[in-house]
């Protein structure tokens, strides 16, 4: 009976992990496919390359001379006939050399001629290149799991990483076969690593660029027969632009990016021939060309960008510093038919991206989207109390139901215009998760007072809950820039106080439950939020002259509207 249970629970276990495995495999296909195509590429170069290697049995070719005893016996395993280049023939089973025997000429000739014929493959060297990449693709794919990531890594991602890895270790695996670019220091002259990391660095960010500059520098490894020079130079090389590029913000900084990246290369050449004890005699080829390879990889870098960036759609940074231009047609709209919109959007994306800068987290993207994120708005923006300040609240006559409804479609509706304008996957998402699925409890309270038994989910916005830092960041800011502005002499003391229980009600209602934020982080939010908010509503000197009576009720209307906008904006 126990051995009965026993078996139960083994198959039990064999058959949730075959599930899961399976489900796993649905879900991902794709990715999957690419790794496979990518590992298969790589297979190919290695046993091409090592059908090319001057090798016999494992041994190179210059370790055999005419006259030296043999240390080993060599035996031909197929027939070669004599050819222009070769003029002799070996025959399948025949004893090239012998060990403890003298190599003759005649058998030296037959060893170059097995060495340059393809049929030759060194099967060793061709098995451990193999067992190797496994184990790259092994790391690849937990470096780009969420888990390491921090996100969900993309397709159009792994499909450009995969086939620049290719490139590069394709170029690594022939490089060498140019006598030019023959010797462990000439070989990095040729690798276009910096290049390659470049592209996705400024693609797909800093953390995806230093993932792909280990998985290419191990790449490199293994196409250089695993020597340490031209590994450790990649890595360094690689790590310097990834640290480089992220201190970028425009086009013409990647001229002086490369100018340091070309210096700093010298320099590790250098380095390495000091630490590996080789003498300097040698080494204007390769000091001149890592420089160049450094210089020329950014200004290509550069110019591949502009189409990579159409094509893919990615936030890049030079693709964020375009958008966020307030001088933009669709920006300029905004300003146009919801000034209060746009004026409300600008706070919002200058206490997004302070508060990012505090946190790590991407400050240009918060920035960016904080833009564009109620750009719905301009198809009813008398509907949205900031925009008509002078006039009567629209709302007033209007059923609970209709408004929270035409409330809820600038969600849609700015998702909507986000996929027109054709922006980044990474704004779309932020901007339909920046209201979460809270509830707008100015209508719902109001529904209440007509209907006891109301429906709250008919009341909740139908977003997605905050996924990234960025997102979780925006939602905060732009409820804490809409409410803020009822709060009556707001100073830091009471904007803290207030923006903490902001803060507080966003994480009771379950709204920032899926954006990795800590407690931590949030206090330094909301101290950067205090912050701002403390100087841009300091206290102003009255003028002489000025109407109390009217300066005080006219800022009395304006604070009751802005407390319903707050109220909305829950």
């Amino acid at each position: 009976m126990k051995m009965t249970k026993a078996n139960n629970g083994k198959n039990s276990f064999f058959y949730d992990l075959f599930h899961s495995a399976l489900e796993y495999v649905k879900k991902n296909w794709a990715i999957l496919l690419v790794f496979s195509i990518t590992f298969l590429a790589s297979a190919v170069i290695v046993y091409f390359d090592a059908s090319t290697r001057q090798t016999i049995a494992s041994f190179s070719i210059d370790e055999y001379e005419p006259g030296m005893v043999a240390d080993k016996t060599i035996i031909a395993t197929t027939n070669l006939a004599a050819d222009e280049q070769f003029p002799i023939a070996v025959e399948e089973g025949e004893k090239v050399i012998r060990k403890g025997f003298p190599i003759a000429e005649e058998d030296y000739l037959k060893l170059r001629k097995m060495a340059a014929s393809p049929s030759y493959i060194d099967y060793r060297v061709f098995a451990d290149n193999i067992l190797f990449l496994m184990l790259v693709s092994a790391m690849a794919f937990l470096l780009f799991s969420p888990v390491c990531l921090g996100r969900k890594v993309e397709l159009k991602e792994i499909i450009l990483a995969s086939l620049l890895f290719v490139v590069v270790f394709g170029v690594a695996c022939f490089g060498d076969k140019a006598p030019l670019f023959q010797g462990i220091y000439n070989l990095p002259v040729i690798i276009p690593s910096g290049l390659c990391v470049a592209l996705i660095t400024i693609l797909f960010g800093q953390i995806f660029g230093l993932y792909f500059s280990i998985l290419i520098s191990f790449g490199v490894l293994c196409a250089c027969n695993f020597e340490l020079i031209p590994f450790l130079y990649t890595l360094a090389s690689s790590f310097t632009i990834v640290k480089i590029l992220r201190t970028i913000e425009n086009r013409i900084d990647m001229i002086f990016s490369s100018i340091g990246v070309a210096l700093l290369n010298v320099i590790y050449i250098c380095v390495l021939k000091v630490i590996f004890n080789d003498n300097f005699s040698d080494c204007v080829f390769p000091l001149a060309g890592v420089a160049f390879n450094g210089f020329i990889s950014g200004i290509l870098a550069l110019g591949l960008l502009t189409p990579l960036e159409v094509v893919m759609n990615t936030a890049s940074v030079f693709r964020l510093m375009d958008l966020s231009d307030q001088n933009s047609p669709v920006l300029r709209k905004l300003l146009l038919t919801a000034s209060g919109t746009y004026q409300h959007s600008i706070m919002v994306s200058q206490l997004a991206e302070s508060a990012c800068k505090e946190i790590g987290a991407n400050s240009l993207l918060a920035r960016v989207a904080a833009l564009y994120h109620d750009i719905g708005k301009m198809e009813h923006p008398e509907y949205f109390t900031e925009n008509n300040i002078d006039s009567e609240n629209k709302h007033t006559d209007l059923n609970p139901s209709l408004s929270v409804s035409i409330i809820k479609s600038h969600l849609r509706q700015s998702v909507e215009k986000a996929h027109q304008m054709h922006l980044p996957a990474q704004i779309v998402n932020i901007i339909a998760e920046h209201h979460g699925n809270s509830v707008i409890s100015y209508f719902f309270n109001k529904a209440k007072e007509k209907n006891p038994n109301a429906n709250e989910a008919d009341f909740r916005y139908d977003g997605r809950l905050p996924s990234t830092k960025e997102s979780a960041v925006v939602m905060l800011a732009d409820v804490v820039e809409a409410a803020c502005k009822s709060l009556e002499k707001p100073t830091a003391q009471r904007l803290e106080k207030f923006i903490q229980q902001l803060i507080e009600a966003k994480i009771a209602a379950k709204q920032l439950d899926d954006c990795a934020l800590t407690y931590g982080e949030m206090t330094k939010i909301k101290n950067t939020f205090v912050s701002i908010l403390a100087a841009y509503y300091h206290g102003r000197i009255k003028y002489q002259n000025q109407d109390s009576t009217d300066s005080s009720a006219s800022e009395k209307t304006v604070s009751e509207k802005n407390n319903s906008e707050g109220e909305k904006n829950e």
